[in-house]
């Protein structure tokens, strides 16, 4: 059996941006934005398929004022070290002000074995070289040097949100003057909003991918890929091609609309790789987009092209029993 077929989509109903982390406990990590933007739920399981029924913890509720109050979008969890975090953005409203939200980066920490144990410390805001729209951190570990990629509106710039990577001193401070690696540009990251975010790294054959997510959150929302030699330095812009085609779109005839948000993993044995994302089923939505809460998780495999390129196909359609 196909690895895709074996994924009965969606795995978690109701969960958009997800985020799954196969630990070296052999459990795979699930985190991802519930629909009332209030809270940070961990879950686990030995496979994917049963994060579907695996029971979510709560590790963090949004406070009742201030700057982690309202919007609590797009968490990670990751493990650093001897300690695990979980990347977050947070706004001190729900409103907008010249069309944006006023979010920011901010990490907690847990240094208990087991994440769904112990208390997360907040460890305060990412900051960044200004003070903007900033969104949708995570990291990656190469050749010994630990990076951060994240979503940021530069106020010089048209739209929403371009992508930055920068050195890390510590899990929640960046070191290095922030580069920005992609901004929208092309038709398709232009529609309805300007936009390139949710960054998700994966490694293979001498290569590092970018996968980042761009324009409205509707059936428009898809995915983009940026490329650069390991080799190269991760810090020079002009180490990263971007494709000038989406990897990753809506698809008519299996009835998935806007899939993006994605994070990659591999199946249990390690022999295929996964990636993880939201879609919906339906395409026509009533009123705006990010209050429609039935983007879903949805998991398969996916292959690799002659020229070392990752292939996601396209969003497979729904299980449906029988």
């Amino acid at each position: 059996m196909a690895e895709d077929e074996m994924f009965q989509n969606p795995i978690v109903e109701q969960r958009a941006d997800p985020w799954v982390y196969k630990h070296t406990d052999g459990f795979y990590y699930f985190t991802a934005s519930v629909p009332e933007y209030d809270r940070i739920e961990i879950r686990r399981a030995r496979s994917i398929e049963e994060l579907r029924t695996s029971e979510p913890v709560v590790a963090w509720r949004k406070h009742d004022t201030g700057p982690m109050s309202a919007n609590i979008w797009a968490p990670e969890i990751h493990y650093i070290g001897v300690a695990w975090y979980i990347y977050l953005a947070a706004a001190r409203t729900s409103e907008t002000k010249d069309g944006l939200f006023d979010h920011r980066m901010f990490v907690l920490e847990n240094k208990s074995a087991d994440p769904l144990q112990g208390a997360w410390e907040e460890k305060g805001q990412l900051k960044t070289d200004w003070e903007s729209f900033s969104l949708d951190a995570t990291t990656f570990e190469h050749d010994g040097r630990r990076y951060l990629v994240w979503a940021q509106k530069d106020p010089n710039i048209r739209g929403n949100s371009n992508l930055y990577i920068a050195e890390m001193e510590n899990p929640w401070t960046i070191k290095s003057p922030q580069v920005m690696i992609s901004k929208p540009e092309f038709d398709w990251e232009i529609i309805g909003f300007w936009v390139n975010e949710g960054a998700a790294v994966l490694k293979h054959n001498g290569k590092i991918f970018i996968a980042y997510s761009a324009s409205a959150t509707d059936y428009n929302y898809c995915m983009g890929l940026l490329t650069a030699s390991e080799s190269s330095d991760l810090l020079d812009p002009n180490s990263w091609s971007k494709a000038e085609k989406p990897l990753f779109q809506t698809n008519e005839e299996t009835g998935q609309y806007g899939p993006g948000h994605n994070s990659f993993t591999v199946s249990a044995d390690g022999r295929h790789d996964i990636i993880v994302y939201h879609a919906r089923n339906y395409k026509e939505i009533n009123g705006d987009p990010l209050y429609d809460p039935n983007r879903h998780t949805r998991a398969q495999a996916f292959t690799w092209d002659e020229d070392g390129t990752p292939n996601f196909g396209v969003p497979v359609a729904d299980f449906i029993p029988g």
